[in-house]
């Protein structure tokens, strides 16, 4: 059977001061009138029930994520007792979904992402699957718009065929995050992909390859695997959780992993990593601003404002990204917009926890 798996976990730092550690961003309403969270959940359906949807979290994320969305129970909420990254989630999931079902094929997906052609996706999930189903780790490839420095990117190698009526590929390789130069190249060569994250595999296949290529983790997984379903099983993740090793899904498994497919599918992807990913999603007026909220403004142009009950007005303003939420005000040129985590971080080093 095919589970759909959601990785809502983060805390999306770089979205502060609007995300915060007891409103992360995927519970919140970025786009449209729906949270990021039921965006992810809506264009699940038919494909996915309920009961075959299952969200890996963090505890003071769930009761927020479980009333967003009431028709998932409290058994398919997933808990981590903190962050350790993808691959540690992902394999929390892959045990319960054995105990579930042994033969089981997941697809795991992201409660940050926003996809406007959710029928093309839910076919590129299909397709995978079936590629899945013969022992593929497969992973959904973005073809690039612009030579992004911001993503990681696949290689495609050798034809693997149509599945579904999509074309796959074997990946020769991943690559991390270019320089302008390289993703340039990669770009104007054609054959490379951005990597989504977004990953379809049967749950012994990606099992196999943690064992092969994180032992440790492996072994922690195994021993937590031993207490699902017994009383003792809060007590056995509280002791081990806080010693596996944070690792990425990419770093720790898939780029040294076998059989490694992907499908490159065009679906209207953005991962809303940043202010200025979200800005690009948001309708504009004649110079180029977007606004949320009381605003007056003089000669302002390329500005995003988001704010909630105060009056924002500026003026001579260019290319800014102004966020207001009452209690904290981030101000800050988009091209320094990846420094919004090194705000976060100060605040955490500081102690200053009422503003995170």
């Amino acid at each position: 059977m095919l589970y759909a798996v959601i990785m809502a976990g983060g805390s999306g730092t770089r979205l502060w001061p609007l995300s915060r550690q007891n409103h992360p961003k995927q519970a919140l309403r970025l786009v449209g009138e729906r949270t990021m969270f039921q965006h992810a959940v809506d264009r699940l359906t038919p494909l996915f029930p309920s009961e075959q949807t299952l969200v890996v979290t963090r505890s003071e994320h769930a009761p927020i994520l479980a009333a967003q969305v009431p028709e998932l129970k409290p058994s398919n909420f997933i808990i981590e007792p903190e962050g350790r990254g993808t691959a540690p989630a992902i394999g929390l999931a892959a045990i319960h979904l054995q105990k579930r079902d042994p033969d089981a094929v997941m697809a795991v997906l992201t409660a940050d992402h926003y996809i406007t052609d959710t029928e093309e996706f839910r076919k590129a999930l299909s397709a995978s699957s079936l590629l899945a189903k013969e022992g593929h780790l497969v992973t959904l490839g973005i073809p690039p718009e612009s030579p992004s420095t911001g993503f990681g990117y696949i290689q495609q190698g050798e034809s693997l065929g149509n599945y579904g009526g999509l074309p796959t590929f074997r990946v020769e390789r991943f690559i991390e995050k270019p320089d302008l130069e390289k993703a340039t190249w990669m770009v104007e060569s054609g054959g490379f992909a951005w990597n989504s994250g977004m990953f379809v595999w049967r749950v012994d296949r990606i099992m196999g390859e943690i064992q092969k290529q994180m032992p440790g983790l492996y072994a922690k997984l195994m021993e937590l695997s031993a207490a699902i379903d017994k009383p003792e099983y809060e007590d056995v993740i509280k002791a081990l959780w806080h010693k596996v090793e944070k690792q990425t899904i990419d770093y720790g498994v898939m780029e040294s992993a076998e059989d490694v497919a992907v499908i490159p599918v065009n679906i209207g992807w953005t991962d809303i990593g940043s202010w200025r990913s979200l800005f690009n999603l948001l309708a504009v007026d004649q110079n180029r601003n977007s606004w949320t909220g009381p605003h007056i403004d003089l000669d302002t142009e390329d500005t995003l404002v988001i704010n909630d009950k105060r009056l924002v007005a500026t003026i001579g303003v260019k290319g800014m990204i102004i966020i207001d939420t009452g209690d904290a005000l981030l101000v800050c040129p988009k091209e320094r917009e990846q420094d919004v985590r090194e705000i976060v971080k100060e605040l955490k080093e500081k102690g200053k926890d009422n503003w995170l």
